[in-house]
């Protein structure tokens, strides 16, 4: 007799469950590239750090793409459907531009390397509009939770293809070949968007452009009040507000307490992606059972809790000696935060993509990432500040206080008795 899947099981092994595979891979590779492999790159071809820091602004996409995002609601190119069709051109567009990155040499032609990195974050950034909107459509209720934490999750482990792979390479073989072969990494998110079918949800599109434009808002704040409205958008602000602060300037933290470069290489990498992967796929595996509501009560504990452990070892000091015992101890406290991090944020995910209504499905979940975003863009900037001023251990309890508003907003935006946390119970568009 066969012996039965587990429940668990059966529900991660799904074709959506794939499908959300894909389109975190497809998402996370382009950003990656920008961050791990584009300045590991210009520095070995000799550009100035100051000149490297300044391609940190390449990445503006990301926090403003909601001004565009209308476009995509509104607009659909003629082949594939709305959401697809944008998607598949901002994947080619991507493998272009990150295989004729490495034709470039950043010591002569550092211009066009910086339009040219502009244009991907530009076309990733876009891609993620129509991604984030498919995957919105695509899952029902009671899938949104697990079905985010997989595309999370896929989103990290994408970064291990140009901060592991790419690098690895380069070592071995011409900078414009490393840049190709990371761009067909592009090519199994392509093959997705042409197998599936466009969601049922995307073909209701606005009208006009001012109806994709100005209804996304006023469908928001009609559903939940102008009140309710402020306090959903304050808790996306304020939620994983302590937590992003808290690792804005985690490696001079580890320098300053005394670890070695190859203590946070070996430990950081490791510690910090598997628990953050793991806490992840088990958030939302929880998520089908507890539903998103108390999901985000609990995970928001842990995440808060997991930032004491910075502040613990901020309170032990500068370590004269590194032993066993104090690589353990860094390893337990990454860990532990990173998987505060993979639970918070899959019930996060899975919030803003609740709080989305299907028919403006890109414009308001776009509006709601870029929010999420503003903290770790602009906030973190003044995280070098605060140290200074306060020493790491209270910067560390700072970042613990500014972690409880956020909690506190949960019982007016997502309270732990509502319908929602049931799992099986749709909410009313």
């Amino acid at each position: 007799m066969p012996r039965k899947v587990p429940d668990w099981l059966a529900v991660l092994l799904t074709r959506k469950m794939l499908i959300c595979i894909f389109t975190g891979f497809s998402s996370g590779l382009p950003l990656y590239l920008l961050l791990n492999l584009l300045p590991a790159w210009l520095r070995s071809e000799g550009v100035n750090l100051k000149t490297i820091g300044f391609f940190a602004l390449i990445q503006f996409p990301y926090t403003w793409k909601f001004l565009w995002s209308p476009i995509l609601d509104r607009y659909a190119l003629p082949i594939l459907g709305r959401r697809r069709s944008w998607s598949l051109l901002m994947q080619i567009g991507l493998l272009l531009c990150m295989g004729l990155l490495g034709r470039l040499s950043p010591g002569t032609d550092i211009v066009p390397v910086l339009w040219l990195a502009a244009l991907l974050a530009l076309f990733s950034a876009t891609q993620d509009i129509a991604l984030d909107a498919y995957r919105r459509e695509l899952l029902n209720e009671t899938e949104l939770g697990l079905g985010n934490a997989v595309h999370v999750n896929a989103y990290r482990l994408a970064g291990l293809v140009p901060g592991s792979l790419s690098l690895i390479l380069a070592d071995l073989l011409p900078w414009s070949q490393v840049f190709w072969i990371t761009a067909i990494f592009m090519l199994p998110g392509m093959v997705m968007v042409l197998l599936v079918k466009e969601p049922l949800a995307a073909f209701a599109a606005p009208k006009t452009l001012r109806q994709a434009v100005v209804e996304p808002f006023h469908e928001f704040i009609g559903r939940n009040g102008l009140r309710g409205a402020i306090l959903v958008l304050a808790f996306i602000f304020l939620y994983k507000l302590g937590d992003s602060l808290c690792t804005a300037l985690a490696t001079p933290f580890y320098l300053d307490m005394g670890f070695t470069k190859t203590d946070i290489g070996l430990i950081a990498k490791h510690a910090g992606l598997w628990p953050a992967v793991i806490g992840g796929l088990l958030g939302g595996l929880w998520m089908v059972r507890l539903g998103i509501n108390r999901a985000l009560w609990l995970f928001g504990v842990v995440q808060l809790v997991s930032i004491l452990g910075f502040a613990w070892l901020a309170w032990l000091g500068p370590q004269a000696t590194i032993a066993l015992d104090q690589r353990l101890t860094l390893a337990a406290v990454i860990g532990l935060e990173a998987l505060g991090v993979g639970l918070g944020t899959a019930a996060f995910v899975a919030f803003i993509a609740r709080t989305t209504h299907p028919a403006y499905t890109a414009t308001q979940f776009a509006l709601f990432t870029s929010l999420a975003a503003v903290p770790r863009t602009f906030i973190n900037a003044s995280a070098g500040w605060l140290v200074e001023s306060l020493g790491w251990f209270s910067f560390f309890l700072l970042c613990v206080a500014l972690a409880v508003p956020g909690m506190l907003l949960l019982a007016q935006v997502a309270p732990w008795n509502s319908p929602q946390t049931l799992a099986g119970e749709d909410r009313a568009d």
